[in-house]
């Protein structure tokens, strides 16, 4: 590939080829520090890189104000940010790598469609309250919230750009009388004491930030970056076209006075209420008015219960449920490392008869959040350089696996033709482990592929070129090789109690969904059909494939879906309230979904209904799991959760178990996992647990 010619302002003659192992495709933009690049990893992941200005790498106040960018984004990096990936600020250019989040800024969405409408609004501003409970909470504040750095991503906005973000403490001073941030969007106190700035300046950017949403133009408007700064200090805000249920929460937002503006958790609270005026009843808990029984769910093996990705925060009473990545496994377990290099097991009495609960720190604190699964006779967790074994019954170790220096592996292993898959983070390899050994029986190089997943004993590999590769999980031989109808893009995925694996790609209008359905033995198409909407796969049941329906532009499920393999037909369910960032699990024609705000709701597919809704409490917990008659949900804080499937009531938990670190957030959760009478999760202390999972008011 040639050298990139940048013919924008301040154009350097060339740009590299590379930032570190990333492959620089296309510029997407420029800022006063350096230019953002569009790029690839090794493995074909897409990123973002920003790669600093020639001219600056050479000034050390520059590079330590870099270095600072880095070491925030690394503190923030979650749910609402753009997760950094690698990055390298003494390189002779420094960069910064982050996961390449497609969608506009706020700024261009405003330029091109104008105003958003009001429900829009609401959602971004609870969206944006949630990123800055996160930026605040881990002591960072940013300093230059404007519409240039908020992303509107598929499932909401995401807050970008930490270049001039500083924690608390910071030391980094800047030069005499320079202002640092975009004067329509700095607080009072930035002109005032810029030195003294804190996370309160933040609620104040979302403030102009939102009046710009709402209307194109900010609460303090002049051509001339001084008659702004002096309006800012002075005069009150311009809130007209605000819409009347949001102005009073805008105007406090924009209150001269840092300690007049309300905190993120005020704002998110203030929201509720303006949300059921929006949307009427939809925030009103089904379960204050009894519980509504469903009918008894179907049974299904216990392998059916998947690993999640985490929900959000809040406790908006929103439906909510995530659609599962399609490479559905069996159930993972949450542990996060904690202090003690040794391994301990404790075991308390038993809550019943046949049961003892048990709970053992696998690595301690340098191993970081264990990943674990069951399979084998054993649960298998990965963490930072290590795989282990427990044992079920007391959860002692039963054996190690090293892996590299620092290797991470981010999801837990799958058990698959009789073996443990672990896919490491370093060097994208896949080891197939012998479950009661540890030892490798088998490994294979995924670089050269941009995806894959497990289904039936077969391990299916997409290549660059969209062809899909299937090979015997067992044994690591190649099956079978074919192109498969879809684009390189879709994805497969597939559920236990299903023997297809399942190809799904959204058209590019997002207006509908392509579902190929693949006997993964052979490669060969069962159906191949079109479905109305965006729709994620989420379970399986009875013939049926399940889906959550997104409804909004920021990633919102408005519906369950149920599509029958047989006939083709399909059912949709819409929720009383369209709920972000959803997870769920299905069991029979009952889905359970779980949204960012802890709302948990059970849908009967065949009652075309939703049945009850609970106000959990957890914010950003795992992604639900059922045995039929409880559904499980880890916090986290630690707490494990049960629930009752038919009624939605709250039947116990266990205590909390911080890790020390719990002003930290995590950027996901396993889900629990069910196997005989256990029930097993993971806290941020480290410790992987067990408890009856037949009477969780012991716990």
């Amino acid at each position: 590939m040639a050298p990139q010619q940048n013919t924008g302002a301040g154009a350097e003659a060339e740009l590299p080829d590379y930032a570190g192992h990333y492959r620089l495709e296309a510029r997407l933009g420029s800022g006063g520090m350096g230019v953002v690049h569009r790029a690839r990893s090794a493995s074909g992941m897409t990123l973002a890189v920003k790669v600093v200005h020639a001219e600056f790498a050479r000034d050390p106040e520059f590079r330590g104000r870099f270095r600072q960018e880095v070491a925030a984004a690394r503190k923030v990096s979650g749910a609402f940010t753009a997760p950094v990936v690698d990055a390298d600020p003494e390189a002779e250019r420094p960069w910064m790598a982050t996961l390449f989040i497609p969608g506009p800024t706020l700024s261009d969405e405003v330029k091109r469609n104008g105003p958003m409408a009001p429900a829009q609004l609401r959602r971004l501003m609870a969206g944006l309250a949630e990123a800055l409970r996160d930026i605040h909470r881990v002591g960072v504040v940013h300093r230059d919230l404007k519409p240039s750095n908020v992303l509107l991503a598929e499932d909401g906005p995401k807050v970008i750009d930490f270049g001039i973000s500083r924690p608390k403490d910071s030391e980094l001073r800047t030069e005499t009388g320079k202002l640092i941030g975009t004067p329509p969007f700095m607080a009072p106190e930035q002109f005032r004491r810029p030195r003294a700035v804190g996370p309160a300046a933040d609620i104040f950017a979302l403030g102009s930030v939102m009046v710009h949403a709402a209307t194109g133009r900010g609460p303090f408007d002049s051509d001339s970056p001084y008659v702004v700064a002096y309006q800012v200090v002075h005069d009150e805000p311009d809130l007209t076209g605000v819409p009347q249920n949001l102005a009073a929460l805008v105007e406090r937002c924009l209150a001269k006075e840092p300690e007049d503006r309300p905190t993120p958790d005020e704002l998110m609270r203030e929201l509720r209420s303006v949300a059921a005026s929006y949307d009427t009843q939809a925030f009103i808990p089904a379960q204050r008015t009894g519980e509504t029984p469903g009918p008894e769910p179907r049974p299904v093996e216990p392998e059916r219960r998947r690993r999640g990705r985490r929900p959000g925060r809040r406790t908006v009473i929103g439906a909510g449920v995530l659609g599962l990545a399609a490479l559905a496994t069996l159930v993972s377990v949450q542990v996060v490392g904690t202090s003690g290099s040794s391994p301990t097991s404790s075991a308390a009495p038993a809550a019943s008869a046949g049961f003892s609960p048990w709970a053992t720190r696998p690595k301690g604190a340098e191993g970081g959040l264990p990943r674990c699964s069951h399979g084998g006779q054993a649960l298998l967790c990965v963490q930072t350089g290590l795989v282990s074994a427990l044992d079920p019954a007391d959860g002692h170790v039963l054996w190690r696996h090293p892996l590299g220096d620092g290797d991470s592996p981010s999801e837990p292993p799958v058990f698959s033709g009789g073996l443990a898959h672990v896919v490491t983070h370093t060097g994208r390899r896949l080891l197939a482990l012998d479950p009661a050994t540890g030892s490798t029986r088998w490994k294979l190089d995924l670089s050269a592929y941009r995806g894959f997943a497990h289904a039936r004993g077969t391990l299916l590999l997409t290549g660059a070129d969209g062809k899909v590769t299937g090979v015997d999980s067992a044994t690591g031989e190649i099956k079978w090789s074919k192109r498969i109808p879809g684009s390189a893009d879709a994805s497969f995925g597939s559920f236990p109690a299903s023997p297809w694996a399942y190809r799904t790609g959204r058209s590019a209008d997002g207006t509908s969904t392509r579902v190929t359905t693949v006997d993964p033995a052979t490669g060969e198409v069962e159906r191949d059909d079109r479905l109305d909407g965006a729709l994620r796969p989420v379970g399986t049941s009875a013939g049926g494939v399940f889906f959550l329906a997104d409804g909004g532009s920021y990633g919102e499920t408005s519906a369950v879906v149920r599509y029958d393999l047989a006939s083709g037909a399909s059912r949709r369910v819409p929720l009383t309230v369209p709920v972000d960032q959803a997870q769920a699990t299905v069991r029979g024609d009952l889905v359970w979904l779980l949204g960012t705000g802890g709302s948990l709701v059970a849908v009967d597919m065949s009652a075309k209904r939703q049945v009850w809704s609970l106000e959990t409490g957890v914010s950003q917990g795992s992604a639900p799991v059922t045995d039929g008659r409880r559904v499980y949900v880890t916090a986290p804080d630690g707490r494990l959760l049960a629930v009752s499937a038919r009624g939605g009531k709250l039947l116990g938990q266990t205590p909390l178990r911080p890790g020390p670190h719990s002003d930290q957030v995590t950027s996901s959760l396993p889900v629990p996992l069910l196997a005989d009478a256990g029930a097993y999760a993971s806290a941020p202390d480290g410790t992987v647990f067990a408890v009856d999972a037949r009477d969780p008011a012991a716990w």
